[in-house]
């Protein structure tokens, strides 16, 4: 058997852009996109992609360079999925829901040739590129129009349409010449002070997607609404696996709870993912119905409530539960249903289904530790430990950024997520805390240091110590626990500190709470105790938040 070694036609590279290219053959006739009363074919968007990708790479974009999309879900965001990486660039979404100040940041870390710009983000896209150094080039910027009515500013290169028209639909698209060659770069955060941008692989992501499909048992042909932001984490590798069932997406820039049903009902939608927040909303108006037909939704990023689970089963969807990170590319870990549970209480079931489970098919391994002697905690489903993973859609490292790669990434082969979880008996893992504190709020991570980083700046705080509390809509909302300095003139007000915050954060980052306390519980050490913290906030109830959708969001 020595003989028998890889050759170069057993040696392809792995990739999903050869997803589209199957699926205009297969499905070229049946609808790719839907967007009000805008529709394409799955040939009319091979089309479309091949000519954008032939524009970008005639302007220079190719091989190594990022490019980046700054887009809701709008038809253009779903073909850039797949442009981009056929030009041979590396895809950069950025969070719509991010500060100018924040998207410069991240703007000026990966250096993109090109940022592609929708209606609605026009005005946050040229703020962040104003504030670019005299000595550092901005990219070119690219409008999305999706308004008919909107004007085109002179400080954009082109339109979006303008670079389809032109391409060549013939192009040949640039085929990774290594599978481990990059496709995407995520940032985990809008962390202004140390933004980590995961690089993806063409093999993960090929990887990720065969597997979220299988997991998920989507079938062929499938109605997918667009309630996950596609800029989070690449829409869970959905816009690829959309492309190799056949489906049809229907797109949504902004939505709530009356858009979403309506679109339920016109299109027939059958499968749609979204953080337990989306749950919250479909399930917590009193008008709502019972679907004519079953919906099968896929959650992940804040463990969701039972309750929450109860009550949208009630109304014909179908919930799947599962667990990943932006370093995984998608859900890596799922609530593997087993049929006996059927037999169960509504609440035993949606306590089981809460549980965040076990690796997927394509995961090699999934564990949950002892962080310092590196071995598995007891099967108790009590002792707490740090979730480890390993498998081929975990990124190749983040970029720019050796010393965080190698924190995370161990000699002993794991992938530390930094989430702390117990194992269960029955070998499910669960989710109990998050590592440096993140809060996540509506499924989108928040970092408690970099909160209090601002509070510390106001002139009137001594002390400041940020945790989550719980929220009736959100999941979790920041709560700052503040002590004033002596001697002041004038104490702020709740309201003082918000407004303060507000002025230098993203507005889901702004503390929704804040407690004024003399002095905050400390250990021996000086070290503030944010258990204590955590039990307060716990112990004052949800807060209450609208359940409109227009304020900005979106762990997988």
């Amino acid at each position: 058997m020595e003989e028998l070694k890889p050759r170069p036609a057993s040696c392809s590279p792995f990739t999903p852009l050869g997803f589209l290219e199957r699926a205009a053959t297969v499905y070229g006739d049946c609808t790719s996109i839907i967007y009000n009363d805008t529709s394409f074919t799955w040939s009319q968007t091979h089309r479309r992609c091949l000519q954008l990708a032939s524009s970008l790479s005639s302007s220079g974009v190719g091989i190594g360079h990022a490019v980046s999309v700054l887009a809701h879900n709008i038809p253009a965001m779903y073909e850039l999925q797949f442009a981009v990486p056929m030009s041979g660039a590396i895809l950069n979404n950025i969070n719509t829901r991010l500060d100018g100040r924040t998207i410069s940041v991240l703007l000026r870390h990966c250096e993109p040739k090109v940022l592609f710009v929708d209606t609605l983000s026009c005005s946050v896209a040229l703020e962040a590129i104003s504030l670019f150094p005299h000595n550092q080039t901005p990219p070119q910027l690219v409008y999305i129009n999706d308004h008919d009515d909107a004007a085109v500013d002179y400080r954009f290169w082109c339109t979006y349409e303008s670079l389809v028209e032109k391409g060549d639909p013939n192009f040949k698209w640039i085929r990774p010449k290594s599978e481990w060659d990059p496709i995407v770069l995520n940032y985990t955060s809008g962390t202004t002070s140390s933004p980590k941008g995961v690089v993806h692989s063409h093999r993960g992501i090929f990887t990720i997607t065969i597997d979220s499909l299988i997991d998920w048992e989507v079938p062929k042909q499938p109605v997918y609404l667009w309630t996950l932001p596609i800029f989070h984490a690449n829409g869970w590798s959905y816009p690829w696996g959309m492309a190799a069932v056949g489906g049809t997406n229907v797109c949504v820039p902004k939505f709530d709870t009356s858009i979403i049903y309506n679109l339920i009902k016109k299109h027939g939608v059958n499968h749609m993912c979204g953080a337990p927040v989306v749950l919250n909303m479909l399930s917590s108006s009193p008008e709502i119905k019972p679907l004519e037909n079953p919906v099968k939704i896929l959650t992940a990023g804040a463990p969701p409530p039972a309750a929450v689970l109860s009550r949208t089963e009630s109304l014909g969807f179908i919930v799947s539960h599962g667990y990943g990170l932006t370093e995984t590319a998608g859900l890596v870990v799922s609530c593997a249903w087993k049929r006996e549970w059927n037999k169960l209480p509504a609440t035993e079931r949606a306590r089981l289904k809460s549980r965040q489970g076990v690796r997927t098919l394509a995961l090699t391994e999934a564990d949950v530790v002892d962080p310092k002697s590196g071995l598995s905690v007891k099967r108790d489903g009590l002792t707490l430990g740090e979730i480890v993973l390993k498998g081929a859609s975990v990124m190749l490292g983040y970029f720019k950024d050796p010393v965080a790669t190698k924190k995370c990434m161990k000699e002993n082969g794991w992938f530390y997520t930094g989430d702390v979880g117990v194992m269960h008996a029955d070998g499910y893992m669960e989710i109990k805390d998050r590592s440096k504190d993140v809060i996540i709020s509506g499924g989108e991570n928040l970092s408690s240091v970099e909160v209090e980083s601002v509070l510390y700046t106001h002139p009137a705080i001594n002390e400041a110590a940020v945790v989550a509390r719980p929220d009736e809509y959100w999941g979790e909302t920041p709560c700052a626990f503040v002590s004033l300095k002596g001697e002041l003139t004038r104490k702020p007000s709740e309201q003082d500190i918000v407004q303060y915050c507000r002025a230098k954060l993203p507005h889901y980052m702004v503390p929704k709470t804040v407690v004024f306390k003399d002095e905050l519980p400390k250990t021996s050490t000086g070290k503030i105790q944010k258990f204590v913290l955590r039990d307060i906030a716990k112990g004052m109830g949800p807060s209450s938040s609208s359940s409109g959708m227009s304020r900005p969001r979106t762990r997988m």
